[in-house]
């Protein structure tokens, strides 16, 4: 008589011991994400459309500094410049002594704008990191100054340098505007999110004062926004007519009180004034090609937030 064994039942006991493999996580990010988008024709015909409408203005000052009055005033006006350039340079920079005003303008936007820079990095610092009785009363006072028009000011501003002795005087132009609500508003903005308060508590720690600590951890910190604040604050200093056209007088101008005089005539040689307007730019162009890079960093580092 045969026998027969029972077959062994399989066990399906888990060996707890053993590693598991986890599920794949799911990613957040859409299919796709990350990757560089190719620009289709549109958004090269747009940048194009874009481009040229910002070079055009600049373009066609150069073609109508470049020929005469009645090549400018023709009914079918001239798109190439001609030959005429230096004279209407020249000229222009004799009939509104523009070496004087440039010589000024200089002098004005370049004391607004490091006093600015100065001021309004130290208030800003203030608000954003330190704290007072009344921080939050007086940050509401200075926003509020935004909301006052200039034009409201300028009787009793004209009136109080004309009491001090700095009527026709650049100080008269300077020492209004060497603090900007704006800027005291930007500068905190850009602080508060940028300068982490480990960083003042470690120069604490490490014995500095607060003028130290100004110095040595602010300003490297707040480089990339005083940047943007400086080149802002010199561009609108260099191009105001308004305050310096009431403030000065014709011996001593700014530059766009200079270029003032040249379309002041009954008839203005519309070439002419265009050779002065090419002037009064090339400054700020200059000033663009060699600080752009700066600027255009410290723009994008208050746009990308780790």
């Amino acid at each position: 008589m045969t026998t027969i064994s029972p077959t062994t039942a399989p066990d399906h006991r888990v060996d707890k011991s053993a590693p598991r493999s986890e599920p794949p996580r799911r990613s957040r990010f859409k299919p796709g994400a990350g990757r560089q988008h190719h620009a289709g024709p549109f958004a090269y015909i747009a940048l194009a459309v874009v481009g040229l409408g910002s070079i055009f203005p600049l373009y066609w000052t150069l073609v109508a500094a470049s020929r005469t009055q009645e090549e400018v005033l023709d009914t079918t006006p001239p798109l190439i410049p001609g030959g005429n350039l230096f004279n209407n340079l020249q000229a222009a920079w004799e009939q509104a002594n523009l070496g004087k005003a440039i010589l000024n303008t200089v002098i004005v936007s370049s004391s607004i704008t490091l006093a600015t820079l100065f001021f309004c990095t130290l208030a800003g610092y203030a608000f954003a990191k330190m704290r007072f009785k009344g921080r939050g009363a007086l940050m509401t006072v200075v926003i509020a100054t935004l909301t006052i028009p200039p034009q409201l000011s300028v009787v009793p501003l004209f009136m109080m340098m004309s009491d001090i002795g700095w009527g026709g005087q650049l100080e008269s132009v300077i020492f209004p505007t060497l603090v900007s609500a704006f800027g005291v508003f930007f500068m905190r903005q850009y602080l508060i999110e940028a300068l982490p308060y480990e960083l003042i508590e470690a120069g604490r720690v490490d014995g500095a004062n607060n003028l130290r600590i100004v110095w040595s951890i602010v300003l490297p910190v707040a480089r990339p926004a005083m940047m943007v604040l400086g080149m802002l604050t010199f561009v609108q200093a260099w191009n105001d007519f308004f305050w310096p056209y009431l403030a000065l007088n014709q011996q001593n101008p700014t530059l766009q009180v200079a270029l003032g005089q040249l379309s002041a005539s009954y008839v203005p040689d519309q070439s002419i004034v265009m050779a002065g307007a090419l002037i009064s730019t090339l400054p700020l162009l200059i000033v663009f090609v060699i600080f752009g890079k700066q600027i255009v960093g410290g723009i994008m580092s208050g746009a990308v937030k780790g």
